[in-house]
């Protein structure tokens, strides 16, 4: 790997950059927060070669989100069935309005 490939890989959203420590420092919680959201299968960490769990941003942004609804006293469990959900609504919205462009792109409406 050349010193542009490691440069490169700190732009990645996905690159598991993180260590459990630094991941919950970052996120102000526990590392047992982090292993609750894993068992309920909200994130999955990489593994290091030595078996260490390995964040990337993005699921330090979505663990974030589900420690706010804990933070207001929602139970783990269901904090991460929300963040799923809206996880899902999302990616549904993205796909809809894909199609309406296309749709839109190929029967360009006229006027009369």
């Amino acid at each position: 790997m050349t010193a542009d490939d490691s440069f490169n890989r700190l732009d990645d959203d996905d690159y598991p950059a993180y260590t459990m420590g630094r991941a919950a420092e970052m996120l102000g919680t526990t590392q047992g927060f982090l292993r609750a959201i894993g068992e309920a299968r909200l994130i999955t960490p990489l593994r290091s070669a030595g078996g260490h769990r390995r964040y990337s941003r993005y699921q330090l942004r979505i663990a974030a989100r589900a420690r706010e609804l804990v933070d207001q006293g929602t139970p783990v469990e269901a904090a991460c069935r929300i963040v799923i959900l809206e996880d899902q609504l999302e990616e549904a919205q993205r796909i809809n309005a894909e199609y309406r462009r296309a749709a839109e792109s190929t029967n360009p409406t006229t006027e009369s």
